[in-house]
Parts: C-alpha cells; structure tokens; sequence
C-alpha cells in the first residue's frame, strides 16, 4: 500500500497541482511569466521527489529496488504529459497574441 501511495499516488498529486497551476498562470498572465513558473517548478518538484525518496526509503523503509523506479517512472511519464498540455496551452496563447 504504501508503494502505491508514495510511489504512484504521491508524484502524479504533486504533477496535477503544478499543471493545473501552471495553465492558470499561461492563461492568465501569459507564456514569458510561464516560463519563470517553470523554472521554479523545476525547482519544487526536485524538492518534492528528494522528500517522497527520503520518506519511502529513509524514513518508512521501503524496498528501493521497488519503490525508486516505480517513483521516477511515475514522475518521468506525468512530466511528459505535463509538458505536453502545457505547450498546447502556450500556442494557443501565442497564436491568438499575433
């Protein structure tokens, strides 16, 4: 259960706030103030993956043969997706500034 909370649960939360916030700040505010959103994304969801790994293997010890790649492939695949969505947002919003 807890792989399942931490290992897939936890990351896919985490990634889903920052889209969401990171389409309210493209729709809002625009593409450049995106960009600095995403740098310091970058920056809080490394924070964010250093604290699940230290909690489920440090903390609540948990196998890391199991659990760091069902983590970093969680994270890997929700980053693709986020970055997907985020770019159609970003054109969309380019498109109609021209």
């Amino acid at each position: 259960m807890e792989y399942f909370l931490l290992g897939f649960l936890s990351p896919l939360i985490l990634n889903l706030i920052h889209l969401f916030v990171g389409i309210f700040i493209v729709v809002k505010y625009g593409n450049v103030i995106s960009l600095i959103f995403t740098a310091i994304s970058f920056l809080t969801k490394t924070f964010g993956l250093i604290i699940l790994t230290w909690l489920g293997v440090g903390y609540l010890d948990l196998n890391f043969k199991i659990y760091i790649p069902i983590l970093t492939s969680t994270w890997f695949i929700s980053h693709l997706l986020e970055a997907f969505i985020i770019q159609k947002y970003l054109q969309s919003k380019s498109n109609k500034s021209i």
